[in-house]
């Protein structure tokens, strides 16, 4: 019988801690646990503090993990929330994403300050982005514009929005809606002519391997059809060994047993493009995901990989 607080591990950006409550309540909800019996501890991350630079210099995607990480493998926290897209594919040795919330909205909004619409920007406008992805999109749409690093929270981009430093900005609309700012968006982008990060919009949940009763816990509240989706396109991100030093998008849909994906590598220019699909059943779901990523990969040959590095 549980008597401590369950200590669930968050970073402690206002859509961060949003996710973690998000977690808690459903857990509540699904077990008949009272709040009490559970325990957000925030953390500040590496990505978080090196707030002046693109993560693809200073490391990547496990800057916003790994202090959490640590702490759950030393038995400080029982399990961590996470933004799914911020996952390194290759997890600490004895951890895993033992479950996934029900997936928001996967597409990407524009924020616009002097027209709604990335199309039409006026010549030599400036779009702010921290996304690899996102940046090479638009030089793809739009080779005329000012693409510029923007990184920070949420509140930070749009702050930085309003001061004039870009004239437009590029936000996941699931972020959006999570932390009732959907007001802000003057456009949504089509997922298949703009393609998401994968995993965008989904919330992962990371426990220790073979810690029982935790993932037992867990489990009540793990969401079959985003866990498949996922898992799909985070198979397709290790098979290109997927980072924030990579452009790549790409997105899975379940339709009853049957699973679709759709993959796109960029180069950073953007004016370099490879785009795969593949389909099949969900119980193969990461393996779809990893083939379609060896064959985009053999597509591309080997030279195409080298203007990322």
């Amino acid at each position: 019988m549980q008597t401590k607080p369950f200590r669930i591990g968050t970073r402690g950006s206002p859509l961060a801690l949003a996710q973690a409550h998000e977690a808690r309540d459903r857990l509540m909800a699904a077990h008949g646990l009272p709040e009490e019996m559970f325990e957000i501890v925030a953390l500040t991350t590496k990505g978080d503090r090196i707030a002046d630079r693109a993560l693809a210099e200073i490391g990547g995607k496990g800057l916003f993990t790994e202090e959490l990480e640590e702490k759950l493998t030393s038995g400080e926290l029982d399990f961590a929330v996470h933004s799914a897209k911020d996952m390194a594919t290759k997890l600490p040795d004895g951890l895993a994403l033992t479950a996934y919330l029900p997936r928001e909205d996967i597409r990407d909004s524009v924020i616009g300050r002097t027209a709604p619409k990335l199309i039409e920007l006026p010549h030599g406008a400036t779009v702010g982005s921290a996304s690899l992805r996102r940046q090479a999109l638009i030089r793809r749409l739009r080779p005329d514009i000012n693409v510029i690093t923007f990184r920070g929270s949420v509140q930070t981009r749009l702050r930085k929005l309003e001061e004039g430093q870009a004239d437009a900005t590029l936000l996941a609309v699931a972020g959006l809606k999570r932390l009732g700012k959907v007001d802000v968006i003057t456009d949504i982008l089509d997922p298949d002519a703009f393609p998401p990060a994968p995993a965008q919009g989904a919330i992962g949940i990371e426990s220790r391997i073979g810690d029982k009763r935790m993932n037992d816990l867990l489990a009540a509240i793990n969401d079959s059809p985003t866990f498949d989706t996922v898992s799909c396109e985070r198979g397709f991100l290790a098979a290109l060994d997927g980072s924030c030093r990579t452009p790549i998008a790409g997105y899975a849909v379940c339709e009853g047993d049957h699973i679709r994906f759709f993959g796109m590598i960029l180069t950073p220019d953007g004016q370099q493009v490879h785009t795969t699909t593949i389909e099949g059943h969900r119980r193969d779901a990461e393996a779809l995901g990893t083939n379609a990523g060896q064959a985009i990969r053999a597509e591309a040959g080997s030279t195409f990989f080298e203007d990322w590095t």
